[in-house]
């Protein structure tokens, strides 16, 4: 019941998660030179598929951008994880987070499976295949928040993962069992959405809405978004 991704490096005769941590990365990491970190959201918690990278290393940015993603977070080093004991050992990291945890999700597990093979033939271990499709350009998030409940109560979510969120505009509202509106949830500023928590039931102050700022066009990421999705689903799959 411990995070694995903040117990790194770990130690040989720690805590049982910091043992798994300790071999992991002395055993595999130390002996690679790439790695792509795959996370879901939280139990309860989704999350548009997306690439958490430092893109102030030149190497790491060029994987995030070949991953192929439509949005890429601009993420420093968070203490105990795994892409801090990566780099330390001169590793690259990308990390892939997308989905929720304890369900499939089509358009995220599609999109994974297409960066993983993008970036094996970038760096030369599989074939490449030609593609006649424009290259994929991420849009680069320089910020994010979460924006918190600030009532406790049932919720009606207004929003989905990848939509335009303009400051002001009304997220969520949380009420109670009989109908009454006790708040409603607002954007502190605009972005788009990149994550949300997806239960009924609310506490004030709980995390509800991750939201992504960038310095482009907010209205051309989202479409961007909906495009990439299109591509990517079964229906539309023409592969």
């Amino acid at each position: 019941r411990r995070d694995l991704n903040r117990c790194f490096p770990g130690s040989a005769k720690g805590s049982l998660a910091g043992r798994v941590a300790h071999i992991f990365l002395n055993e595999i990491v130390k002996h690679c030179d790439y790695g792509i970190d795959l996370h879901t959201g939280a139990i309860h918690r989704s999350n548009l598929p997306q690439i958490r990278a430092d893109m102030s290393d030149p190497d790491t940015k060029a994987l995030a951008e070949v991953f192929g993603v439509p949005v890429v977070l601009n993420s420093t080093l968070v203490d105990g994880s795994l892409r801090e004991s990566a780099v330390k050992n001169e590793t690259k990291i990308l990390l892939y987070e997308a989905g929720e945890a304890l369900r499939f999700d089509e358009f995220s597990i599609r999109a994974g499976m297409k960066g993983i093979l993008n970036v094996l033939q970038y760096l030369g271990m599989t074939r490449k295949v030609v593609r006649s499709k424009k290259k994929l350009v991420p849009f680069i998030a320089n910020g994010s928040q979460w924006v918190r409940a600030n009532a406790s109560g049932i919720v009606h979510n207004i929003v989905n993962l990848g939509d335009q969120i303009t400051k002001g505009q009304v997220l969520a509202e949380i009420g109670s069992p009989y109908g009454a509106i006790y708040d409603s949830v607002k954007a502190t500023r605009s972005g788009i959405l990149i994550g949300k928590q997806n239960i009924p039931l609310v506490q004030d102050g709980e995390a509800m809405f991750h939201v992504a700022y960038f310095s482009e066009d907010d209205e051309e990421i989202a479409e961007h978004i909906e495009n990439v999705q299109e591509q990517l689903l079964p229906e539309n799959d023409d592969s």
